[in-house]
């Protein structure tokens, strides 16, 4: 909904300006501000403050006994019971400043290759960078393998 708010606004802001050369010619048009980023249907300022990020990484059957457990992660500085806090902060700072987001859900259409990943199992809820945050992670398919990868180390390395 945001995406065609912005899209109908520039659109008249270009009809507008096509059509008022005349108005300009009394008085100079303003520069705008930059723009947000648009991310996910949502505004993100690049520089939103890291400190509203607030995780709970739930880990089971990863094959690594200190890892399986519930630990807190909060970024902005570095703090929590996460056993590897900052760099887990500086992962999910780098998929801000990159326009991912390393929550969303594998796509249902995807092909996957039909790997076992084992039964390793995880859950992230609370909110990441004023998102709110609640994804299933699991070693299911290949799909689900690389999702999990690609969260280490918010997720631990499988064993």
């Amino acid at each position: 909904m945001l995406r065609r708010l912005t899209l109908t606004a520039v659109a008249s802001l270009a009809a507008l300006s096509a059509a008022a050369p005349a108005a300009t010619a009394v008085t100079p048009l303003l520069p705008l501000p930059p723009l947000p980023v648009l991310q996910h249907d949502r505004l993100l300022a690049r520089d939103e403050p890291t400190e509203q990020t607030r995780l709970t990484v739930t880990v089971s059957e990863s094959g690594n006994p200190k890892a399986d457990g519930v630990f807190e992660l909060e970024c902005g500085p570095a703090a929590g019971s996460h056993p590897e806090a900052r760099r887990a902060c500086d992962l999910l700072d780098q998929a801000v400043e990159e326009g991912e987001n390393p929550f969303v859900p594998t796509d249902r259409n995807a092909m996957c290759t039909m790997q076992a990943g084992g039964p390793a199992a995880a859950r992230v809820e609370g909110t990441w960078h004023g998102q709110p945050i609640d994804a299933r992670f699991s070693r299911a398919n290949g799909c689900e393998i690389s999702r999990w990868n690609n969260l280490v180390p918010v997720l631990p390395a499988a064993r």
